[in-house]
């Protein structure tokens, strides 16, 4: 299914979608390697040390828009089980994956060098498949196709809101909101629930094409959601960051994996949920440079994004309330229009 621009611009609230056109302008290589620190937060005895660690989510949040966390709960044999339930599934024939197509106004299932970003304009180089709970009835892979990936998945996606859930709460008293204000307007028992665990797969590089990349494993973009938790592989890097206030130089500074952190970052819906004051960056996933692992690259990402009826408004009411759903309809449709 795909998204009518008309259509949504028409049963959309009006709002100014200039600054969500700045990704059609971030196609570049840029300078890479630039140096800036990605700090690492700390969220063990959460509850006695939550104002400690919000300060601290505060500035690396309001400094680079990204920040890893450690020591957050989730066992490293979770995150490993994940990560192989996900390897087990892109290695299915394709005309198996093929049964459960990606359906993109529910943003969920499989797709295959599917998403054109406005940045590059080609496919990016990978396959996917996403988990948005209310939406999967006939999308998930039978117990003999794939045996305990169900649950596997729905374990993993539950850890990964409950993480991403403390670190909201964290911005919410930053904010002035009540601490539960995000994990409400993010409930999973609702049946506009909206946030997606996305299982990813980049493509091996084939020899024969190693010495011209002109493709982007994934072309630089900013989020839609409130906050993205991503789950890198040890020794398959890939992701670098460019903070907005350095978008026209350019200067990208490279994430290496750490399997025992997860990688953050916040996205559009909480940038205009805090009038501005959190940052939501560009990042993307370039392909290997010669001498560098050629081979494929997984990764898995939770993306914390608010419940369609709940309703974006800033402390400073800096811009109009709109309900997430309608500005999820919105930033799609500033980027992908020529879908």
């Amino acid at each position: 299914m795909k998204f009518n621009f008309q259509e949504i611009c028409m049963t959309a609230p009006a709002y100014d979608l200039t600054e969500l056109q700045k990704e059609s302008r971030m196609g570049a290589m840029g300078t890479l390697d630039t140096a800036r620190e990605i700090r690492r937060i700390d969220l063990s005895n959460f509850e006695a040390r939550k104002a400690e660690i919000a300060d601290q989510l505060w500035d690396a949040a309001v400094d680079v828009g990204f920040f890893q966390l450690v020591n957050h709960g989730i066992r490293p044999q979770e995150i490993q089980a994940a990560f192989a339930m996900a390897e087990r599934f892109f290695a299915l024939p394709e005309s198996v994956k093929q049964q459960y197509p990606h359906k993109k106004a529910l943003n969920v299932g499989w797709e295959s060098r599917a998403q054109v970003r406005p940045s590059t304009g080609t496919p990016d180089q990978k396959e996917s498949y996403q988990i948005t709970r209310p939406h999967m009835a006939d999308l998930w892979p039978t117990e003999a196709e794939l045996p305990g990936f169900q649950a596997t998945m729905l374990a993993f996606e539950r850890k990964s809101w409950g993480v991403g859930m403390q670190v909201l709460s964290c911005f919410a008293h930053k904010l002035g909101f009540a601490d539960d204000f995000f994990t409400r307007a993010h409930d999973p028992e609702h049946a506009d629930y909206q946030s997606t665990l996305r299982l990813l797969h980049y493509y091996a590089i084939p020899p024969e094409v190693q010495d011209k990349l002109d493709l982007w494993r994934a072309g630089a973009h900013t989020d839609f959601d409130c906050l993205t938790l991503l789950y890198q592989r040890q020794g398959q890097g890939g992701l670098e960051v460019c903070p907005g206030k350095e978008m026209d130089a350019q200067a990208w500074t490279p994430i290496p994996p750490d399997g025992d952190a997860i990688t953050c970052n916040i996205g559009d819906m909480l940038m205009r949920w805090s009038d501005d004051r959190l940052p939501s960056n560009f990042h993307r996933v370039r392909n290997p440079q010669p001498g560098e692992y050629m081979g494929p690259r997984y990764s898995l990402a939770f993306f914390a994004q608010a419940n369609r009826s709940a309703l974006i408004e800033g402390p400073a009411r800096k811009y109009p309330a709109i309900s997430a759903g309608d500005y999820l309809k919105q930033r799609v449709a500033a980027n992908f229009k020529a879908y």
